[in-house]
């Protein structure tokens, strides 16, 4: 054996996979999809052949499409369509699955902006005043919510009890026999004629 020949060591008892398909991980169909295209873009780049799919591609991709939106655990057979066809694919999924905000913050800053922009250059008042309600109503501004506020004391049991035994001592009481029939005051007294 030649000195300049390296060979590196090997690792025992490391199983390996069968076949390639088990030493791939388990993907979705959309990350599959999108590995497939950027092996398909790649290979379309190094050869220079444009991905252009043919009309009745692009109706096979659509079709996908929406079953796939339909169905997100469908996997498709995607090794029976044309490279085309699924860079055409990939491109709807990608632009299905994105995010525009990457925060609901953000959206509700996007939102608040367009009503602002609305309420300051709406042709008519029609349309200015809409944009102020909506902006009204949004979250955290709240300018046309009724609020009622209520206070809550906490106080220790004997307080309470103090308080009670004071409002019970302030109550006058009124005896009246059971025999005798009740007399009826006057409360207003009589007029001077």
């Amino acid at each position: 054996m030649p000195d300049d020949l390296f060979i590196p060591e090997i690792e025992e008892d490391i199983p390996l996979p069968r076949n390639a398909t088990q030493a791939l991980p388990d993907l979705s169909p959309a990350d599959e999809l999108q590995m497939r295209a950027a092996t398909i873009k790649l290979l379309s780049d190094l050869t220079g052949q444009p991905l252009l799919p043919s009309a009745a591609g692009a109706i096979e991709a659509e079709d996908m499409a929406k079953e796939m939106a339909k169905n997100p655990a469908l996997r498709p057979e995607f090794g029976k369509y044309k490279n085309e066809t699924l860079a055409y694919l990939a491109g709807m999924v990608a632009q299905m699955n994105c995010m525009i905000v990457d925060d609901l913050a953000e959206m509700k800053t996007y939102v608040m902006n367009k009503l602002v922009y609305e309420a300051e250059h709406a042709p008519d008042s029609k349309t200015r005043l809409q944009a102020l309600r909506f902006l009204g109503e949004i979250d955290g501004v709240d300018a046309f919510k009724r609020r009622s506020e209520m206070t809550i004391q906490v106080k220790p049991i004997a307080e309470v009890e103090q308080e009670l035994l004071t409002i019970l001592d302030n109550v006058e009481y009124k005896l009246i026999d059971k025999q005798q029939e009740p007399v009826v005051e006057d409360v207003h007294p009589p007029e001077a004629v």
